[in-house]
């Protein structure tokens, strides 16, 4: 079967994610969170791209809001829409990564299969799988939007965590329980597993400039 390389003969032509990454001089991660509605994902990813920003460091951050009105807004919440909204994230993420872009995605992604589609898609070796294992108890307690609410009243049908299921990650790369950790333990525990993934030495850094 013939690669995609081999089909369109123009990748040959692009600069590479090598080249890319010694431009912006750091090299680019996927961090993939996974959780309940309310667990604290997007926060924790927002305050993680303030904290990367300031280290010099160029992120780009990825969730419902500014996926699901653009790119996926004509996908619903049926299994199969669940699926694609998740495996075009996937595609345009690999894109950012091969830009050289540290890329933070924040989705519940309820299950194994999903998960894994996504870290096979963007590439096992750039996929850092965190878990917000924030208790369903202390998500539904927050419930800023009234979602779990309406679940429970029986008006949104399928809710992870009510009357769908969630899968926990068997082995993520790091799990986050923010009802015991504040954001910025979370944060720390983040920069930890991540900087020494996509910092570039400073000698490195001028032989390559």
């Amino acid at each position: 079967m013939s690669s995609n390389r081999e089909i369109y003969p123009v990748f040959d032509r692009m600069l590479s994610r090598a080249d890319k990454e010694q431009l912006l001089g750091q090299r680019s991660v996927m961090v993939w969170f996974t959780g309940l509605s309310g667990s604290g994902k997007s926060t924790i990813a927002i305050a993680l791209e303030r904290e990367l920003h300031k280290r010099g460091l160029l992120c780009r951050i990825l969730d419902g809001d500014n996926i699901r009105t653009g790119i996926n807004n004509n996908l619903g919440f049926s299994e199969e829409d669940r699926v694609e909204n998740i495996r075009r994230i996937a595609e345009v993420s690999r894109l950012f990564i091969d830009t050289g872009i540290i890329t933070l995605a924040a989705f519940i992604s309820p299950n194994n299969d999903i998960r894994e589609m996504a870290a096979s898609i963007i590439g096992k070796e750039d996929f850092l799988e965190v878990h917000v294992s924030t208790p369903l108890e202390e998500c539904e307690r927050r419930d800023v939007k009234g979602l779990y609410a309406k679940a429970r009243r029986g008006e949104i049908r399928e809710f992870t965590g009510i009357s769908a299921p969630f899968e926990v990650p068997a082995h993520p790369d790091l799990s986050l329980d923010t009802s015991r950790l504040s954001l910025e333990e979370s944060v720390g525990q983040l920069l930890r597993l991540i900087l020494p993934r996509v910092e570039i030495r400073s000698a490195e850094t001028k032989t390559n400039k």
